[in-house]
């Protein structure tokens, strides 16, 4: 059931891939909620995912571009305004990638240049979505641009590896670009830090079904879903919160301010044997 918080609303919904996706799920809730929408992802996800049925399902259009190129995010919002008739009133990015995670490079050995691809794909292209909506004036006013991050921007978390570096990036730069646009155009810029989730993307991350568990039971109201999370993001697009900016949101069923829950503690395991080495090393990448 929706609330129409986003009646006669636009916007650009970044990283849809499957059902399982966050930016999924925010696309069919944005919609629901009165918006009209457009994705875009890379012409290899689209290729090889499921968009093509959501924009089916949605009645919307994807627009294919690479994150990394500047070009393609400035033909992502020109395109978006012509099909969706004028001015964009919210922007999700949900991009995140890391080749040393995928090759399972520990944070000690990493590839200098897979750690670029990662920054790029991961924050940068971020900084590039911004700055070409602004130089076209795409973006409404009091129009709402959020990203998706992790606690690990902030605290060491095992395996979470150079994904790490890009997420304290991206935030950064929602602060730094939230400050420039709200001022000159009152855009607004956020950070939503998600508890573990269970996507595509998140599934890479080494022992995420382990962090998984134990976050939801450090947190009093357990892991925030990706449906949940889409709800709160539907709340950050609408009117409702005009004044909220430069800000990371957690949110996280309140892991973020645990130190140690009764639940956690009583299911501590002490067992380190999967993580040695043949020489008995534990290995801490």
């Amino acid at each position: 059931m929706g609330y129409n918080l986003l009646k006669g609303k636009r916007g650009v919904i970044f990283g849809a891939l499957n059902e399982q996706s966050i930016a999924w799920k925010v696309a069919v809730k944005a919609v629901e909620e009165g918006a009209t929408i457009t994705l875009s992802n890379t012409a290899m996800a689209i290729r090889m995912g499921q968009v093509s049925d959501l924009a089916k399902q949605l009645n919307c259009e994807v627009i294919p571009a690479d994150a990394t190129s500047y070009e393609d995010m400035e033909n992502v919002f020109a395109r978006s305004q012509e099909i969706l008739g004028g001015q964009i009133d919210f922007v999700l990015h949900s991009i995140g990638m890391s080749p040393n995670v995928r090759k399972k490079r520990t944070y000690d050995d990493l590839d200098y240049k897979f750690l670029s691809q990662t920054l790029d794909i991961s924050a940068v292209s971020f900084h590039k979505m911004i700055q070409a909506a602004k130089k076209q004036n795409a973006i409404a006013e009091y129009g709402s641009i959020v990203a998706l991050t992790y606690m690990a921007a902030q605290r060491t978390m095992f395996g979470y590896n150079d994904m790490a570096d890009a997420k304290a990036l991206l935030e950064s730069i929602a602060r730094s670009f939230g400050y420039i646009y709200g001022r000159e155009h009152h855009v607004r810029v956020n950070t939503i830090s998600q508890s573990p989730t269970m996507t595509t993307a998140g599934s890479g991350v080494k022992g995420i079904d382990r962090l998984f568990d134990f976050a939801n039971r450090m947190s009093p109201l357990g892991n925030a879903t990706a449906d949940e999370c889409a709800d709160y993001c539907m709340v950050m697009f609408s009117d409702l919160t005009r004044k909220v900016t430069m800000q990371n949101l957690f949110h996280d069923g309140g892991f973020s301010s645990m130190g140690m829950s009764l639940r956690a503690m009583a299911t501590y395991e002490k067992g380190l044997e999967e993580y040695m080495d043949e020489n008995g090393n534990i290995i801490y990448g």
